[in-house]
């Protein structure tokens, strides 16, 4: 693959007049032609799960024409992997699960790196380029350790370090005690099996990617999940015109313009890694519609809606439209959430 240009080549453009449409869609797989012995070099994290998702995306590569034994895991430790005795908030946020991958996607050292979703700060730097976005697995959260979110015992205490999630329950059972409890999935699974905590929430996608059955599923409309979760996302520079059409084959448009709506809506509303945000988009039959909720930090206030995209909006008019209802409607205690006074 191209070594690094730091000139960003006007953000891939050339890619997105190919790829993506003002939905996000792609062109047919027909329009593409593969290299077969191109390597490509995909960054990862190095946990069970993020290999899980690197081994994906390979997949997904070999069956569309790319030898297995030129796709290379490269697996990079982050500081977010190194740091697991405080919340994320509190160290630097999302940045610190793909800064090492940025780092080697910037260096030549990798050719692509693979993300959850929702784990990617927005915007993306101006070198690179998202380029593609897999199928999205299950997006909801699955409750550990307790039957539903009723059946938790009466001041019980409930491990995340999600603010969204924090401001979620206590919305629900104001009752609870939350405590931040930080690992891998390994992790996390056995700390409530001890009963350091009474329960936690893992996602549904991460646990359906390891092959573990564990938990309740909490429906999508009474827990609403971060935005872009469930999602794999494969990001690339801008440059490198031949790996992002390879990659484009990989690209699933309904999901693409899902997590484009959801990514948009933190935008506007200014949300940060301290805010409880929830948003989820959809295809349906009238359109794109994405529902979100904001919270108040302790949980005690909430502002919902949702909105669906007319024939002329672009995943991020419509998340534009619900941001600003949301925000015209939201108290004091949920715009000092955003830092907005």
């Amino acid at each position: 693959m191209q070594a690094p240009h730091h000139g960003g080549d006007a953000r891939g453009a050339e890619f997105f007049s190919v790829i993506q449409n003002q939905y996000g869609e792609r062109p047919d797989e027909r329009d593409i032609q593969l290299k077969p012995d191109a390597e490509i070099r995909l960054g990862t994290r190095t946990s069970k799960l993020a290999l899980a998702q690197t081994a994906i995306v390979s997949a997904g590569l070999a069956a569309r024409g790319i030898a297995p034994e030129r796709i290379i895991p490269v697996p990079l430790q982050t500081v977010g992997d190194q740091v697991q005795d405080r919340p994320l908030a509190e160290i630097g946020g999302k940045a610190l699960w793909t800064r090492e991958l940025d780092r080697a996607l910037a260096e030549g050292e990798i050719d692509a790196a693979v993300h959850s979703m929702k784990d990617v700060e927005s915007p993306i730097s101006s070198h690179f380029v998202l380029a593609a976005v897999l199928p999205r697995a299950d997006a909801a959260d699955r409750l550990i350790g307790a039957a539903s979110i009723d059946a938790i015992p009466s001041g019980a205490l409930v491990g995340t370090s999600s603010p969204r999630r924090a401001a979620q329950l206590l919305h629900l059972r104001p009752d609870l005690r939350v405590v931040s409890i930080r690992g891998n999935v390994e992790t996390r699974l056995r700390k409530t099996a001890a009963g350091e905590v009474a329960a936690t929430f893992l996602a549904a996608a991460g646990l359906d990617r390891l092959g573990i059955v564990a938990g309740t599923r909490l429906a999508i409309d009474d827990f609403l999940p971060a935005a872009s979760q469930g999602a794999i996302g494969v990001v690339a520079r801008a440059d490198d015109h031949e790996l992002l059409e390879q990659l484009a084959l990989l690209d699933h448009g309904p999901t693409r313009r899902a997590i484009l709506a959801e990514r948009a809506f933190l935008d506007r509303v200014g949300g940060n890694c301290h805010s409880a945000i929830a948003a989820h988009a959809i295809e349906t039959a009238e359109g794109l519609r994405l529902t979100a909720e904001i919270y108040s930090a302790d949980g005690r206030e909430r502002v919902a809606g949702a909105a669906t995209a007319t024939s002329d909006d672009t995943p991020r008019d419509l998340a534009a439209r619900l941001a600003v209802r949301l925000l015209a409607d939201a108290s004091a205690a949920i715009r000092a959430s955003l830092g907005q006074f």
